[in-house]
């Protein structure tokens, strides 16, 4: 890391949708501080400083994070649940970013306690807007606790 705060943690496994994610954030320049990682084992260990984030300093966490739910190694609600679950990271606003439908999906990620879950539009420029719209509310506009 570069020493600077990180803004948003992109928890995704497709590489395309990460690009175009980061691409879209660019644009409304959010993409400034922003770590990607391809799975919910890496998400963990960046957010917790375990592993290959040893020694990163943990009090910076990120302003947002954006979670796919199916990945491999650790999936999006395991992810969700471990960070809502802990005093110090419960508070992080997390977005699920999914292609997931499933009523089961949504309704497990709510009892967890998501700030908000969004379906990838499969459409690019939707896509591309939902994701600029979501750095702006997020980073932007919605006021953080303390």
């Amino acid at each position: 890391m570069n020493g600077k705060e990180v803004e948003i943690l992109l928890v995704e496994d497709n590489i395309h949708d990460a690009e175009l994610t980061i691409r879209s954030l660019k644009k409304v320049n959010l993409a400034n501080n922003i770590v990607h990682v391809i799975d919910g084992e890496q998400a963990l260990d960046f957010v917790f400083g375990k592993g290959e984030f040893e020694g990163r300093q943990v009090t910076d966490k990120p302003k947002l994070i954006l979670l796919d739910i199916k990945m491999p190694k650790v999936d999006g609600i395991e992810v969700l649940r471990q960070l809502k679950s802990d005093p110090v990271t419960k508070t992080i606003p997390v977005v699920i970013m999914t292609s997931s439908r499933e009523e089961q999906d949504i309704i497990t990620s709510y009892d967890l306690g998501v700030n908000s879950y969004v379906v990838k539009p499969v459409n690019f420029d939707a896509f591309a807007k939902a994701i600029s719209d979501l750095g702006l509310f997020w980073l932007v506009i919605n006021q953080p606790p303390v």
